[in-house]
């Protein structure tokens, strides 16, 4: 990020570097006063040449932004929203969208630029965010109004087989015990998360990562090789390790079922991939570091009819699965402050674990 100078470094809007959206604090007449660090990066020229000038020369249509401006000068709205195009030097225009609000100090205006891709993918964050917040509610209170009367359900059935003499109804009873049995330890394992302790210890994630390999190579020996790709400069972080193993293997393990046709035909592929992501922003968060790991196979995709529930609990893709696997993993993830996402498409799937890092 470049450097600014000594007099925007004592600009009262100096706090408005720290965000990762493109920011400029114009006058009426839409002369910058200043400009963050992001919209210098974005743009492509240093703040001191944006300084000065009129914001609306970097827009492909200027007249809505001297619109936009206007309308903010005589208080005809607290704050206007609208889309375009802004240029950039050396590439091609950039979609943004573009929001105009009164500063606190008078006659200045706050513009604010959100790539409309970042802002694509901050909402779909914020989604999978409230959707593992409800999804945990959901799972805890449905697990415990299951198990209260479970308990009952076998015990009874117990007391019955003990009672009757007929070898038909004693195998009757004993598929009533055997089922609330199955059920004990699918409640057992939606609870798993919120019971157990969060062991915080010094974790590495290739360490991780070849446990992980380890376990599936051992269930999957011949028909699928799995790929590293790794940026060894990567720094240990303070973490649950065995919640990490979990969550990994959970993605991994999917990938290998699911690619049951290749590994019989000798083709299946699992990639793992670590990358050091600076100055991010995920979880309505920005951090200076960021761990991107990626678990990718060569699979037939994720199905599009439960593409944008694949993180709720209880759906799953494959016969006889549980559903649990993902839920559990973006779960882990989300205890270390990271997230899960996922893109695929047919011989492509990319599940991209990010983590923040000291």
């Amino acid at each position: 990020m470049t450097t600014a100078p000594a007099a925007l470094r004592s600009s009262p809007y100096q706090a408005l570097d720290l965000l990762a959206t493109l920011v400029a604090v114009v006058h009426g007449d839409g002369t910058v006063v200043f400009a963050n660090a992001a919209l210098e990066d974005a743009l492509g020229i240093s703040r001191r040449s944006i300084a000065g000038t009129a914001l609306g020369g970097f827009f492909t249509e200027p007249a809505q932004l001297r619109n936009a401006l206007g309308g903010a000068g005589t208080n005809a709205f607290a704050a206007l929203r609208y889309d375009a195009w802004i240029r950039r030097a050396g590439h091609d225009p950039l979609p943004v969208h573009v929001i105009v609000a009164q500063a606190d100090r008078p006659g200045e205006i706050i513009v604010e630029l959100l790539p409309l891709e970042q802002q694509a993918r901050q909402e779909r964050e914020e989604r999978l965010i409230d959707q593992a917040r409800a999804n945990k509610e959901l799972v805890r209170n449905l697990a415990h109004e299951i198990k209260n009367p479970l308990g009952g359900i076998r015990g009874a059935a117990q007391l019955l087989q003990m009672e009757v003499e007929s070898r038909d109804l004693i195998e009757y009873t004993q598929v009533i015990i055997h089922e609330a049995d199955r059920l004990q330890t699918l409640v057992d394992r939606l609870l798993a998360p919120h019971r157990r302790p969060h062991v915080v210890g010094d974790v590495n994630i290739h360490e991780v990562c070849e446990r992980v390999r380890s376990l599936i190579l051992a269930e999957f020996p011949r028909g699928l090789e799995i790929v590293r790709d790794y940026d060894t400069s990567i720094p240990e972080f303070r973490g649950d390790r065995e919640q990490l193993i979990q969550a990994v293997l959970n993605i991994a393990h999917n990938a290998a079922q699911a690619l049951a046709e290749r590994i019989a035909e000798g083709a299946a592929r699992i990639a793992f991939r670590t990358r050091v992501l600076r100055q991010v922003t995920f979880g309505k968060q920005r951090y200076r570091l960021a761990l991107e790991l990626h678990v990718i196979d060569n699979g037939p995709g994720v199905p599009d009819s439960i593409k944008d529930r694949i993180f709720y609990p209880l759906v799953s893709g494959r016969d006889g699965g549980s559903g649990l696997g993902l839920t559990l993993a973006q779960t882990f993830v989300q205890q270390h402050h990271g997230l899960i996402e996922c893109d695929s498409v047919p011989g492509r799937t990319d599940f991209k674990l990010l983590i923040p890092l000291p």
